[in-house]
Parts: structure tokens; C-alpha cells; sequence
């Protein structure tokens, strides 16, 4: 594929502002609309805003490191952009949907590219009954929350929970309880990707629950369903020696 028309976009950072001034004066910065690759410039976080906000576009993204992190991220390097646009490995990923009825009897939906997680709002631990395809596999989880993620979030906050790294075209989705109380050695499980995940909160007035999909908060909820959302498709483009694949398997390795 050809990338002869690219749209730069940059974190409100220093670093990230300077190499789009760089880059725009010596590959142009066409309109994201008549992109044929976007080139976010910032970290993870970034990564994930622009994905969010051009998800329906099927322009694939090849992101450069001028953040943080960086995991989403290839490294940053002006010369030969198009050589390596060109040669870059590209990984498919679905998102999932999260629908969220609120205590006031109002619904909410969202989309998440990392994790959909339930997190209690308060002192007290929430109580959460947990279906998976409509069978009850928990009754009743004692807990700080309780996340879904998928394959390409799975290193992120699932991690940190303590939550299984799943390699891309595993075709799972992780369930990781944060900080769970009772049952006290359930340690989550992992899905088929188009299993559909429905959380009861139960004693919501009591012990209230947010929900939060990438960057969406809805608070107060009573019930949430995650499921894969097949019909969004994000492109994201990896250098051949430093693609996704190989960083979640590397993840897996390290001390």
C-alpha cells in the first residue's frame, strides 16, 4: 500500500509538538480525512484518544513514541517514514461495547479498546453478580471491581490486576477481579472473544459502582454488558521487528 498522503497529530507536550514540526515540514500534513496512514506523536495515552477518535474511519494508525510509555507505540525516527510505512506489519483489533444502565433508569453505551472495568465508588466493597452468555458464574463477588480486557489491554490495567497477558488472535478476553474479597481465590478467568459479559451490582444505593470504558466514566450503575463489538475494525501499523505480537509475548518474559 501506498502512503503517499499522511496526517500528523500531536500530544499537547513538548517533545510530541517539535516532531510534528519536524515531520509535517519534511513529509507534508495532509487533512485526516484524505489520509491514507494517521501518525499520532505522544504516548499510549494519545494513542488510544486518536484511535477512539477516528475509529469508524478504517484509516490505518502507525503511531511514534514521544510519551511515556509507549507500548502502542513505534519509535520515534524522521527519516524514512514511508519506507518503514510500507514495510510495517498491520494488526487488526475489535473493541468492545459497553452498555450501562444507571440507577436513575438511563443507559449508556461506549466503546473500549483496552478494558471496560466496574470500580467501587466509595468506602465499601461493591457486590457484583457476574453472567457470562446468561449462565450465573458468580453469585455474589465481594471486590474493588472487576475488569474485561482485551488482547491489545491486557498488558495495561489488567496487568496491574494481576490479570493473564493474552497474545493477539487468541481469540480471549481476560476477567480480572481488582482486589477481590470473597470468593477470596477466584483469580478471573479467560473468554472465547465473543462470549457477552453482564455485571448485576447488587446493593447498588449502598455500595455504588462506576463503569469505565477506555475513557468513559458512567456512574452510579446497576447493570453493564461487554461484548466484542465485530463490526469496528482498528488497523494499527508496527514496525516488522518491533510488532505488537512480539511485545506482548516479550512481556511475558520479563523479571
Amino acid at each position: 500500500m501506498a502512503f503517499e498522503q499522511i496526517a500528523f497529530t500531536a500530544a499537547n507536550m513538548p517533545q510530541a509538538q517539535d516532531a510534528l514540526e519536524q515531520l509535517a515540514a519534511e513529509y507534508g500534513n495532509c487533512a485526516i480525512e484524505d489520509a491514507d496512514v494517521i501518525v499520532p506523536l505522544g504516548g499510549d495515552g494519545f494513542m488510544l484518544e486518536t484511535l477512539h477518535k477516528h475509529i469508524g474511519s478504517g484509516t490505518p494508525v502507525y503511531g511514534m513514541n514521544r510519551g511515556s510509555v509507549g507500548f502502542l507505540m513505534n519509535g520515534y525516527e524522521a527519516r524514512g517514514l514511508r519506507e518503514r510505512l510500507e514495510s510495517a506489519v498491520a494488526v487488526l483489533l475489535h473493541p468492545l461495547h459497553m452498555e450501562a444502565v444507571t440507577a436513575d433508569g438511563g443507559s449508556e453505551t461506549a466503546l473500549a479498546i483496552n478494558e471496560v472495568s466496574l470500580l467501587r465508588e466509595t468506602g465499601q466493597a461493591a457486590k457484583v453478580r457476574i453472567r457470562v452468555d446468561g449462565v450465573t458464574r458468580i453469585e455474589e463477588l465481594i471486590c474493588d471491581g472487576i475488569l474485561v480486557s482485551t488482547p491489545a489491554g491486557s498488558t495495561a490495567y489488567n496487568l496491574s490486576a494481576h490479570g493473564p497477558i493474552i497474545p493477539l488472535g487468541a481469540e480471549l478476553l481476560a476477567l480480572t477481579p481488582i482486589s477481590a474479597f470473597r470468593p477470596r481465590r477466584w483469580r478471573g478467568a479467560l473468554l472465547p472473544s465473543r462470549a457477552i459479559v453482564s455485571f448485576e451490582i447488587l446493593d447498588a444505593e449502598k455500595r455504588p459502582v462506576s463503569a469505565v470504558a477506555d475513557f468513559t466514566e458512567v456512574r452510579d450503575v446497576t447493570k453493564v454488558t461487554v461484548r466484542e463489538d465485530r463490526e469496528q475494525t482498528l488497523i494499527l501499523l508496527f514496525d516488522a521487528e518491533h510488532n505488537l505480537e512480539e511485545r506482548i509475548l516479550r512481556e511475558q518474559f520479563l523479571p
